[in-house]
């Protein structure tokens, strides 16, 4: 969503009278609800909407079709129609704007700062989604929103891509499962999830004009099954159009997306929400499928669902019935959640909030390498630790252009290791670079800075002195920002000579790289024995940061993502079809996206998808499946062994992956096709079982729409990667 971010969060309601007016015009009327103890049936809001919709008037409709303040929408006083009140996560509840986008000033719209996109995904733990949905939407309902912005799920395609911190993954298999639940988790709240951004939004360079082309397998097959299951299987109430065009027509009002797909195929009940400045017609958009515009700036009559779309309908170019459909889509999503019944008051900032971050972060943390076995760290043998990098003291609640929190407090990665450790190591921290980040203006500082002397003085001073050194790198929420792509996947600020520089006076040198996407960190994973990934991990950053540094927690989490050697080997750049020419891009990879791409044309990434290290080491054994042949209306039953057979308990993430032998048809070498994350104790072994249905196999077929189970062998593949399998059976669909 497009927005400018000149405090923290957004507006809310339910606070005192002495606002301003521009504050207090963004309050929605109150609420109309169901008798309390009796559950509403389908049949009874059915009802309610068509006597609600019987005492609307023409123009009164219409108001409840487009924006009347940056984040808020119609609202009928007389009728109790409560406004559409949006909130921009997925971060966490945004603080309170005035028009303009100027903070209103409070002191009471603070808020959770919860994990990104991309730190979710590496959790592969679709309960943590959950979690971080329902305590993300109860501090919603807490603030009167009734509809949250997240979560936003679209492929991670390209590793420039500026929002690829708030996405989720490269698999459509691991975002579903995710988004699924994080969606459920929003809802059981009576807050709208509203998932987003539908579809093929895997860029910001021209991302408001360019025109994706993508053939309809890949479409179905890598782009949408996240949608499909957050509709189907999620029941998301609601679902934000996407800035981009697809092939020709933007998606706000593309008629194949929008009425035969979403609303056609699978029978979305909610309502359409365009992405703030995202809606480019009346008519067209009105018919093809769009039921609210959304944007930030006044006039709101002006706007094409306001004014222009009542004139449409008096000259017949847009009927009533098309009207109505709106209408009823908008009281059917408020009577699930601002006028349903047993409304729950929520809650914000409270402990269970924080454990839950605390949890998905401690899950998120990356082990990369871990040779010498420095890690987990031994502080009987550390007198002084030196903690170098901007980032051991940045906070990454808010910055950049979009979404962000005005969290009531982050735990920084130094203050989580002054926590943790108190006196009994003595902590000398240096800045080493600075992190700010300046791409526009006379006062440029980009990613290429060069190294500040004096810093990086500081910064040898305190790693020669000290039994060992932590260097914090990585990027920032300036750097990796909505609206811009990155350049390159180059550390920023200088920062390899910074590490260079450290590890030359201190061998005992541990990088921990902060990012919600991919970067070069080729030359650190060759000349450096131990290396962290974490991500822009949310309010208690540093404590979880520190537990899994001191080995009070085990890391478990998997990259959710391809890190590749170079740049130039990710497909849509190996094939010329990024960012696009004349603002038309062709997906020319297909269904080949990351993984799918790197271990079919057998490139070797730097680091692969679902890679993660543990401080304890499993042995797979014993894959089997049920039986050898199976129709394609039966499931597989897959069972295999798996022991810790190290010296700490841990939780290891299983993954199945699935490849067609002799296939008609292109495929990948292998597809993610389940997963399961089980926490096993020092010399136990747990038995991990799958049901995998046969038609999950499936290919589409486009030439005639439909899924196909081709028939033939196909191997079913265990390992705690896409490149590390050591198990496999063989089994036939007949």
């Amino acid at each position: 969503m497009k927005i400018k971010l000149t405090g923290l969060l957004l507006c809310g309601m339910l606070i005192a009278a002495a606002f301003s007016s521009a504050h207090a015009q963004t309050q929605p009327s109150k609420p109309a609800r169901p008798a309390a103890g009796v559950k509403t049936t389908d049949q009874q809001i059915e009802a309610k909407i068509q006597a609600l919709m019987k005492q609307l008037t023409l123009e009164e409709k219409i108001s409840l079709l487009h924006a009347n303040s940056i984040f808020g929408a119609g609202g009928i006083e007389r009728l109790g129609i409560p406004q559409i009140m949006t909130d921009d996560g997925p971060l966490g509840v945004r603080e309170d704007v005035k028009e303009g986008w100027g903070s209103a000033n409070l002191t009471t719209d603070s808020a959770t700062f919860f994990p990104n996109g991309s730190a979710i995904a590496a959790t592969w733990n679709p309960d943590l989604a959950y979690r971080y949905g329902h305590d993300m939407a109860e501090e919603a309902r807490a603030r009167g929103k009734n509809v949250m912005l997240a979560p936003a799920f679209n492929i991670c395609r390209v590793p420039l891509c500026g929002r690829t911190y708030e996405y989720y993954s490269e698999d459509p298999w691991l975002n579903a499962k995710l988004a699924v639940q994080s969606v459920k988790g929003i809802q059981s709240q009576h807050v709208a999830a509203c998932v987003k951004h539908f579809a093929v939004n895997n860029q910001e360079i021209n991302r408001g004009r360019i025109s994706v082309d993508v053939d309809e397998r890949t479409l179905r097959e890598i782009y949408l099954p996240a949608f499909k299951a957050a509709i189907t299987e999620g029941e998301a109430w609601t679902i934000m159009s996407a800035y981009n065009k697809l092939r020709g027509t933007y998606c706000s009002e593309n008629d194949y997306l929008l009425n035969k797909i979403l609303k056609g195929e699978w029978k979305f009940k909610g309502m359409v929400i365009s992405d703030w400045g995202g809606t480019h017609s009346t008519v067209k958009a009105a018919n093809n499928g769009l039921d609210l515009e959304m944007g930030s700036v006044p006039p709101y009559k002006n706007y094409y669902f306001a004014d222009k779309l009542l004139d449409s309908v008096k000259a017949h170019n847009v009927e009533m019935d098309v009207i109505d459909e709106k209408v009823h889509r908008i009281l059917w999503v408020l009577l699930h959640t601002d006028m349903s019944e047993k409304l729950p008051a929520g809650k914000i900032n409270t402990p269970a909030h924080s454990k839950t971050v605390y949890d998905i972060e401690s899950e998120a943390i990356v082990l990369l390498k871990n040779d010498k076995n420095l890690l987990p760290l031994k502080t009987s043998t550390i007198k002084a630790l030196a903690v170098i990098g901007d980032n051991a003291t940045q906070t990454f609640h808010a910055g950049g252009f979009g979404a962000g929190v005005k969290a009531r407090y982050e735990i920084t990665a130094l203050q989580g290791l002054q926590n943790r450790l108190g006196t009994k190591v003595e902590i000398k921290y240096a800045q080493g670079y600075s992190g700010e980040y300046r791409p526009f203006g006379k006062n440029q500082r980009t990613e290429n800075a060069k190294p500040d002397t004096a810093l990086i003085s500081a910064a040898v001073a305190a790693a020669k002195s000290s039994d060992m050194a932590i260097v914090f790198i990585g990027g920032n929420r300036e750097y990796e920002s909505e609206s811009r792509d990155r350049k390159s996947l180059i550390l920023p600020f200088s920062e390899q000579y910074l590490v260079d520089t450290v590890t030359a006076v201190n061998p005992n040198t541990i990088v921990v790289v902060v990012g919600g996407a991919p970067y070069d960190i080729g030359k650190i994973k060759k000349n450096n024995h131990t290396i962290v990934w974490s991500w822009y991990n949310g309010s208690e950053n540093g404590n979880a940061l520190a537990d899994v540094l001191l080995g009070k927690v085990n890391p478990s989490g998997k990259l959710p993502f391809t890190f590749p050697a170079d740049l130039k080997d990710s497909p849509a750049i190996a094939l010329n079809a990024y960012p696009g020419e004349n603002l038309e891009e062709e997906y020319k990879e297909g269904i080949l996206v990351g993984y799918r791409w790197f271990d079919t044309k057998k490139i070797e990434p730097l680091y692969c998808f679902g890679y993660g290290l543990s401080y304890t080491t499993f042995k797979y054994a014993g894959l089997v499946t049920d039986k050898k042949m199976y129709k394609p209306t039966e499931s597989i039953k897959i069972t295999l062994k798996v022991k810790n057979s190290g010296k700490y308990a841990g939780k290891e993430t299983v993954q199945l992956y699935v490849s067609k032998l002799e296939s008609a048809v292109q495929r990948a070498e292998k597809e993610l096709k389940a997963f399961k994350k089980v926490n096993i104790p020092v010399g136990q072994t747990a038995t991990v079982s799958f049901i995998l249905p046969a038609k999950n196999l499936a290919y589409f077929d486009a030439q005639n729409s439909k899924w196909v189970v081709e028939p033939g062998k196909y191997k079913v593949l265990a390992g705690t990667s896409s490149r590390d399998i050591t198990q496999s059976a063989e089994v036939t669909v007949l």
